[in-house]
C-alpha cells in the first residue's frame, strides 16, 4: 500500500477508536461532527482542487505515494481521509478540555487553612 494512503487508513483508524473507544467523546454520533465535516470539505475541496488539478497542478503527489484515486477536481481521496482525521481529533480535544474545565469550575475550591489564634 503506497505511504500517503496508509497514513491516512492509520489516522482515519487511529481517531475513530480514540472517539468511540478510547475517549468516548462519540462525536461520530452527532450531527454536529457531520456538519463541521461538511463545512470544512466545503473549503477543502475548492482550494485543495486547485492546488492539486492535473491540468495546472501546484501540488504534485508522486503517484507512487498515494492511491491515484481522485475526486472533486482532482483532489487525491487521501486529502479527504486526512481532512476527516484531523477534524475528529480537534473535536475531541476541544471536547475533552471542555470536559475538564466544567468540571473543575463545579469542584469546589480547596478549604483554606488559617492558623487559629491562641
Amino acid at each position: 500500500m503506497p505511504e500517503y494512503t496508509l497514513l491516512t487508513v492509520v489516522a482515519i483508524v487511529v481517531v475513530v477508536v480514540l472517539d468511540l473507544v478510547v475517549v468516548r467523546t462519540r462525536l461520530l454520533t452527532t450531527l454536529g461532527f457531520w456538519l463541521a465535516l461538511a463545512i470544512m470539505w466545503g473549503f477543502q475541496i475548492p482550494v485543495d482542487g486547485w492546488l492539486t488539478r492535473l491540468d495546472a497542478a501546484i501540488v504534485r503527489y508522486d503517484d507512487r505515494h498515494f492511491s491515484g484515486v481522485r475526486l472533486f477536481l482532482d483532489s487525491p481521496i487521501e486529502d479527504f481521509g486526512f481532512g476527516f482525521a484531523m477534524i475528529l481529533a480537534t473535536l475531541m480535544v476541544w471536547t475533552v478540555l471542555g470536559r475538564r474545565q466544567r468540571s473543575a469550575a463545579q469542584d469546589p475550591p480547596p478549604a483554606a487553612s488559617h492558623p487559629t489564634a491562641s
